[in-house]
């Protein structure tokens, strides 16, 4: 999905909703263990219910990860599942990949390949080791490298503030990217518990879109998100996962996930006016 693709979704929708699809089995509603594929089918009804007010999907990919062969068979029927909706979303491989070259090339190629499994249009990527293990992931067309940037976690500042004169490290890896890829494909991660900061990212990188976990059971707000991050394209995919996916776990959890996925949707679209 190229730029203007992504931003027709939006403006469709007036919505820049990403629904993180964190699928803890731990955390599924107990009517559902009784089925084949359970992570598949919570999913599922996920994304049925909120679809009509989400402009993107992010699976956690360390949700399928921990569950084995059939937690990658889950994150699979998931992507074919989407794939039939694909006019309708974005979708992002949260995996948070990064290494030396040759190995981001078989990371790119599981997680952005056509030919491959999964097909997704996004990535997160690590930017510590710099340029030569990002640029793997900028070979495949219509695809995106979205790069951690300003966290939402605590432990960001032990590192993301180091400042070097007078330039703190969030902000050489905004400046810096931006000599890998362009607005056409590349996003930052910027955590919406850090809003008062989206000024100074707005100056560095003030036509990028930008992917925003954090607002909902993190406590981020998105008005402050919007307020200091929308730019003239909205600019922002703002993710929510546990405040929509588990805001029930009785057998209407899908029901409420949509209701819970559309007050978001209505609060955007007033913003987008």
């Amino acid at each position: 999905m190229n730029r203007s693709e992504l931003i027709n979704i939006i403006k469709q929708k007036k919505s820049f909703l990403c629904v993180g699809l964190d699928s803890d089995i731990e955390k599924l509603p107990q009517h559902l263990l009784k089925e084949e594929d359970p992570i598949f089918e919570f999913n599922k009804q996920i994304i049925d219910a909120t679809l009509p007010y989400a402009a993107a999907y992010k699976p956690n990919t360390a949700f399928y990860e921990s569950n084995g062969v059939k937690g990658m068979m889950s994150l699979k029927k998931t992507m074919d599942y989407l794939a039939s909706k694909r006019n309708e979303c974005f979708v992002i491989a949260d995996a948070k990949r990064g290494d030396i070259g040759n190995t981001s090339k078989q990371y790119a190629k599981a997680f952005l390949s056509p030919e491959g499994d999964f097909d997704f249009d996004a990535i997160t990527v690590a930017p510590y080791m710099g340029k030569d293990s990002v640029s793997p992931f900028f070979t495949y067309e219509n695809k995106w490298v979205i790069l951690l940037a300003l966290t939402s976690n605590e432990g960001a500042a032990d590192f993301q503030y180091f400042e070097s004169q007078d330039v703190k490290l969030f902000e050489k890896v905004l400046t810096t990217a931006q000599q890998w890829g362009t607005k056409e494909n590349l996003m930052f991660v910027c955590g919406a518990t850090k809003a008062e900061k989206f000024t100074e990212i707005r100056k560095l990188a003030p036509e990028h879109f930008l992917l925003v976990p954090g607002v909902g059971a993190q406590g981020g707000s998105l008005k402050e998100v919007c307020k200091y991050g929308l730019n003239k394209d909205c600019g922002l995919l703002v993710n929510s996962s546990r405040g929509i996916i588990f805001a029930d776990k009785s057998e209407d959890f899908a029901k409420v996930a949509g209701e819970k996925a559309r007050e978001l949707q209505e609060e955007m679209a007033s913003y987008l006016k």
